[in-house]
C-alpha cells in the first residue's frame, strides 16, 4: 500500500460534549442525572477521533475560546489527536445528551456557539493556507458559527488550492454548495432528509435518490455525491458509476456520531488510495458500528471489522 494521503479536518463550531441519563423526563421536575460523559465534540473533530479509532493519522484545526475551550482542549490531547487550536471568540459552546432510560428515548441540546467577526475569519484562512496540503484530503463539516456568510464552505476550499476537499454539512450553506458549485468538490455528503430539502418532493427509493446524486454530479456539484438512505444503507455516485452499500443490521444505542463515523471510514479509504467501492464499505461499517455505542462514543475498530464482510456493496 502507498503511503496515505494527508487528512485535515476543520472544527470552527466544536462542542464539549456531555452525556448523561435519567430515569424519566418530567417537565418542572428535578431530574437527578448519572454520572456525565465528556467528549470532544463537533463534524471535524468527530471524524478525526474516528480517523484514530480505525487506525489512521489526521490534523485537527480546533477554534478555542474560553475556558470551556481549555477544557477541550484538553480532552483532544488525551484523545491523542494531532490538533492545532485557532484562537475563537467568546466561549466554546457546550452540547447535551440526555438518555431516558425508562423508554430507551435520547434527546440532544445544541447551543449555537459565539458570534464569529470578519476578522476572526481572517485567522482561519490564513491557518488553512499554511497547513492543507496539496494532494490531501481536507474535511469541511458540521455546523457553522453564528456570524458566518453562507458560502463560507467555498471560501474555506478556495483557501486550499489542490486540495481534494469532503464536504459534509446542512441547511443553508448545503443549498448554496448546491445552488453555486465550489469549484473541483471531491465529495459532497448528505442526509436523505436534507436531500429532499433539496427536491422538494421525497425520494422513496434507492433509484430516485441515485438520480438526484447523478443529477449533482452532472451540474459539476461534487465528483462523488453520497447521501445516507437511514437504516436502509449509503448511495455513492460518480460520472461513472452508482454505488449502493446495505447497512448491516445491528442494535441501535445512540445515532449521535455515525455521520461523522461514516466520514471518516471513507476518507481514510480515500487516503490509502482504494476504491469507491471499498470506501462506501468501510464508511457504512463505521457507520454502522457508531450506532452500537453509548452516547457520544464513536466507532470501534473490532466491530468496524467485524461488520465489514457483512457489507455489500452492489451497484445501483
Amino acid at each position: 500500500m502507498t503511503h496515505p494521503r494527508p487528512i485535515l479536518t476543520l472544527t470552527l463550531n466544536p462542542a464539549l460534549d456531555m452525556a448523561t441519563e435519567v430515569e424519566e423526563i418530567i417537565p418542572g421536575h428535578k431530574l437527578r442525572c448519572g454520572e456525565p460523559l465528556l467528549d470532544p465534540g463537533g463534524g471535524g473533530l468527530n471524524v478525526s477521533r474516528a480517523i484514530r479509532a480505525l487506525g489512521g493519522e489526521s490534523l485537527a484545526l480546533v477554534a478555542l475560546g474560553g475556558l470551556t475551550g481549555d477544557r477541550l482542549a484538553g480532552l483532544i490531547r488525551d484523545s491523542g489527536i494531532t490538533f492545532l487550536s485557532i484562537l475563537g471568540p467568546g466561549e466554546t459552546r457546550l452540547s447535551l445528551s440526555v438518555g431516558e432510560t425508562s423508554t430507551g428515548r435520547q434527546y440532544r441540546f445544541m447551543l449555537p456557539g459565539p458570534v464569529w467577526t470578519a476578522a476572526d475569519r481572517g485567522h482561519v484562512f490564513t491557518l488553512l493556507r499554511a497547513t492543507a496540503q496539496p494532494g490531501g484530503l481536507s474535511v469541511i463539516s458540521g455546523s457553522q458559527p453564528p456570524g458566518m456568510p453562507i458560502d463560507l464552505p467555498a471560501q474555506l476550499a478556495a483557501s486550499m488550492p489542490g486540495c481534494r476537499v469532503v464536504l459534509d454539512i446542512s441547511g443553508k450553506p448545503l443549498m448554496q454548495a448546491v445552488r453555486r458549485p465550489i469549484p473541483d468538490l471531491e465529495v459532497l455528503r448528505m442526509d436523505g432528509e436534507e436531500a429532499e430539502s433539496l427536491t422538494g418532493a421525497p425520494l422513496e427509493s434507492r433509484e430516485a435518490t441515485a438520480n438526484f446524486a447523478e443529477d449533482l454530479v452532472r451540474q459539476g456539484v461534487a465528483k462523488k455525491v453520497v447521501i445516507a438512505r437511514g437504516a436502509e444503507g449509503n448511495l455513492l455516485v460518480t460520472a461513472e458509476r452508482r454505488i449502493f452499500a446495505a447497512t448491516p443490521r445491528v442494535e441501535v444505542r445512540s445515532a449521535v456520531g455515525a455521520g461523522d463515523s461514516f466520514v471518516a471510514g471513507l476518507v481514510l479509504a480515500l487516503s490509502r488510495g482504494q476504491s469507491d467501492d471499498e470506501a462506501l464499505a468501510l464508511a457504512s461499517a463505521a457507520a454502522a458500528a457508531a450506532v452500537t455505542t453509548d452516547a457520544t462514543h464513536l466507532c470501534r475498530p473490532e466491530d468496524v471489522m467485524r461488520l465489514l464482510p457483512a457489507t455489500r456493496v452492489s451497484a445501483v
